[in-house]
């Protein structure tokens, strides 16, 4: 029966070292298939995260010509320089890349203009004034142009470009129709590289009145106010905002053709089109491969740190299932050895008592002294059945604390005494010894104090080889604790069993235990001591003896 359980454990270990191997295994595929996908990722984010860059660093742009150049509209034509002053500062102060203005003060007419303007029949984009506005503008250079002046420095070939385009938009318009929002802000905007210019966009009725002026000269010969702004930039003050720093290591705005001479294996680059009227230049990124490794580790580390944990919680299974098998080995095995000695421990009384009661049963008369000795045979055999059975009952009743702990008081040197007398008439070769320091009586349970007594002494006699059979009890009073020490000259404890001595059901293997041994002898002197709510402990040396240490509490009336 204990051969075929001990195959079934090895079998079952087997399965917790296959699982385990496997289960690691997989953990190192997963560890390596994580690498490879945070690598992957990484290697598209480098590629995809671009746009994001992009998108932050031109935002500050798409706000300028989205919503601020549409404030322009807002004015109806009607800006003058002081007005156009303040416009101008706070473009210039919230957006840096706008290096220079230039404001173009302009009159429609329907008559042909004979300064700097476009001419289309009687339709007529003259300018009254131009200013220019920037950091770099001298105080007394503002005005370039005026209609009284002779002296300027005007250069009108981006006005008449725009006033060309605007002219072409008007001749064409179906005024039957709203042109779209988007319609009007191409035909009155010119984009060019770092440069934009733009016209205030007039009401669809102020078009159509345009329409007729370009086919008809009118009878009132109206004059409308327009006003273009020019404005230069300066992709270098863009500001890039790199929104993964710890992938892009350097970002950088380069000119669209630009292509290092030296590419070094060692980095990996890309690029993106700024686009609008920055389209001659890109966002150039370049990081080295071991920066970006370092990006690869972040997003990694926290995926392997969830593998090794479900690894760990399979592992921690895996070591509980082992942990209960080999408990069970364990506990089966002592219960095994538990059944097979208490068997041999009633197998003997209870064979020599059936084999006195043949003896008696056969014998056709008996003689005083062979009634005398059967008698003591019964007596003896029937003492141990019953010491056996009380121990089992004795033990599980203080295991389930099912018996009440009694308190009497007991005069120490007279239990020893006693106790010493009891074990001399079973072993006349037993020598007892005791000292006692600082007390005469204290108040415990004698039963039970009995029995541990009796365990320890039994034990001493037991395992001590012939000559060597002593005791010396020692008991001593330190700081309210009664402290009891059993020392024998007997085999001693090896070092590797000490912590296993006061378990249930354990035996030592050695030649005294042959003849049988329940294994409960040092656990029910344990059971009774924490009953007692003392402690036990022992020190020992193989060949030399034991030292069986009980500290219980000191209670006196």
């Amino acid at each position: 029966m204990a051969s075929e359980k001990d195959s079934g454990y090895r079998k079952n270990f087997s399965l917790i070292v296959t699982f385990i191997v496997l289960i690691s295994l997989v953990f190192v595929l997963s560890l390596f298939l994580a690498f490879n996908f945070s690598k992957k990722n990484i290697e598209n984010d480098f590629v995809s995260a671009k746009a994001n860059v992009l998108e932050e660093s031109i935002k500050p742009y798409n706000d300028f010509f989205l919503n601020k150049l549409q404030e322009i509209s807002f004015y109806n034509g009607y800006l003058d320089s002081a007005t156009a002053t303040r416009f101008v500062d706070t473009i210039l102060r919230d957006y840096p890349f706008v290096s220079k203005v230039t404001f173009y003060d302009t009159e429609v007419k329907n008559i042909k203009y004979e300064g700097y303007g476009v001419n289309a029949g009687d339709f007529t984009i003259g300018m009254k004034n131009v200013y220019q506005f920037g950091h770099d503008v001298p105080k007394d250079s503002i005005k370039i142009f005026g209609e009284d002046e002779t002296r300027h420095l005007l250069k009108p070939g981006d006005f008449n470009t725009l006033s060309l385009k605007l002219i072409t938009f008007i001749q064409k318009l179906d005024t039957t129709k709203v042109p779209s929002p988007e319609e009007l802000f191409s035909n009155f905007t010119n984009v060019q590289t770092n440069r934009i210019d733009y016209f205030n966009i007039p009401s669809f009725e102020l078009l159509k009145t345009y329409k007729r002026m370009v086919t008809t000269k009118l009878a009132s010969n109206p004059v409308y106010q327009l006003d273009m702004f020019s404005f230069e930039l300066d992709q270098t003050k863009i500001k890039i905002k790199n929104t993964r720093p710890l992938l892009y290591q350097d970002v950088r705005i380069e000119p669209i053709s630009y292509d290092p001479l030296v590419t070094s294996s060692d980095n990996i680059t890309g690029e993106i089109t700024l686009g609008g009227p920055f389209s001659d230049y890109k966002l150039y990124f370049i990081s080295s491969k071991s920066f970006v490794k370092k990006e690869i580790f972040s997003y990694f580390l926290p995926i392997a740190a969830v593998l090794f944990l479900f690894y760990g919680v399979l592992v921690l299974v895996a070591f509980l299932i082992y942990r209960n098998l080999n408990v069970n080995h364990k506990m089966f095995k002592l219960q095994y050895d538990f059944v097979t000695n208490l068997t041999h421990e009633f197998k003997t009384p209870v064979s020599v008592i059936k084999i006195a009661g043949n003896n008696i049963k056969s014998a056709t008369s008996l003689t005083q002294r062979e009634q005398q000795l059967y008698g003591k045979i019964l007596d003896e055999e029937a003492d141990k059945l019953n010491g056996l059975m009380n121990k089992l009952l004795a033990f599980t009743q203080i295991e389930n604390k099912a018996i009440t702990l009694n308190r009497d008081e007991i005069n120490i040197e007279d239990f020893i005494e006693s106790t010493i007398e009891v074990h001399k008439l079973k072993h006349p070769d037993f020598d007892f010894t005791y000292e006692i320091y600082g007390f005469k009586t204290f108040i415990a349970d004698p039963v039970l104090l009995g029995s541990l007594f009796d365990n320890l002494a039994e034990n001493a006699y037991k395992y001590s080889n012939e000559g060597q059979k002593k005791l010396h009890i020692t008991a001593r009073l330190i700081k309210d604790k009664v402290v009891l020490r059993f020392k024998d000259a007997g085999i001693g404890i090896p070092s590797s069993e000490i912590n296993n001595i006061f378990k249930k059901f354990y035996r030592i293997q050695n030649r005294y235990n042959q003849n049988g041994s329940v294994g409960l002898g040092l656990a029910f002197c344990k059971e009774l001591v924490n009953f007692m709510n003392g402690e036990i402990s022992v020190r020992s040396t193989v060949n030399k003896g034991s030292e069986f240490k009980i500290v219980l509490p000191y209670i006196n009336n």
